[in-house]
C-alpha cells in the first residue's frame, strides 16, 4: 500500500492528469471559438445566441464549462493532493544556497593563498 501511495504522491501522475483534463477542456473552447469566428455572420442579434454549434452562445457555453471544470478540478483534486503531499512527504530541510556555498569556497581559497 505504501508503494502505491508513493506512486501517486511522489510522481507526476496527478499533475499530468490535471493538465490533460484542462487541456482537453480548453481545446473545446478553442474549437468553438474558431467555429464561431469562421462561421457566416448572423443576420440579426436573435441568431447570435441560437443553438447552432457555430454560434457565439456555443462559445460562451464552452468558456463557462471550462471555468466550472477548472474550479472543480482545483478544489476537488489539486487542493487535496497538495495537502496530502505536504502531509506524507514534508519538504526536506535545505542546506545553504548555491551563492552561500560559492562565497564559502571563495573565502577558503583566499585564506589558502594569503
Amino acid at each position: 500500500m505504501s508503494g502505491f501511495k508513493n506512486f501517486l504522491l511522489r510522481g507526476n501522475l496527478i499533475e499530468i492528469a490535471v493538465g490533460l483534463i484542462i487541456a482537453l477542456s480548453f481545446a473545446e473552447v478553442v474549437n468553438t471559438f474558431v467555429a464561431w469566428l469562421t462561421a457566416q455572420m448572423p443576420d440579426s442579434v436573435d441568431n447570435i445566441f441560437s443553438n447552432d454549434p457555430n454560434s457565439f452562445g456555443a462559445f460562451l457555453n464552452a468558456v463557462v464549462a471550462f471555468v466550472i471544470l477548472g474550479a472543480v478540478v482545483y478544489f476537488l483534486i489539486v487542493t487535496p493532493y497538495t495537502k496530502a503531499k505536504e502531509r506524507f512527504f514534508p519538504e526536506e530541510a535545505t542546506g545553504p544556497s548555491e551563492t552561500e556555498l560559492l562565497i564559502e569556497i571563495r573565502d577558503a581559497l583566499k585564506s589558502q593563498q594569503g
